[in-house]
């Protein structure tokens, strides 16, 4: 249930990290508040998961997942570039992500 929780938490934090770009600087009532309320929902549920799972790989997991979904939908939101060196960077944050859970001990 802790993966589940800090998958989520991840999905989240991708929510808003991308919310910061549509709120303007914050400036933008409606996306600034969604922005606010994905940001609390997600430390929230990272919370409840580093009850049961190490902190390292948990914040790490978080991080990892926020940084992949917020750079893949940089490249499809808001055109950002697509090279073969940031794809190939970003599975390399993939294969941490899945590193750091099949050493975790299933925890």
């Amino acid at each position: 249930m802790s993966w589940t929780l800090l998958v989520v938490a991840g999905l989240f934090e991708i929510g808003w990290a991308i919310g910061l770009q549509y709120s303007d600087g914050l400036t933008k009532p409606v996306p600034t508040a969604a922005t606010a309320v994905a940001l609390v929902v997600s430390m929230i549920l990272l919370a409840r998961a580093v009850q049961d799972l190490p902190i390292g790989t948990a914040y790490a997991v978080w991080t990892g997942i926020g940084a992949v979904g917020t750079a893949t939908l940089g490249v499809v939101l808001f055109d950002e570039p697509a090279s073969l060196a940031r794809v190939g960077f970003i599975a390399v944050i993939v294969c941490g992500i899945v590193g750091l859970h099949s050493v975790s001990g299933g925890a």
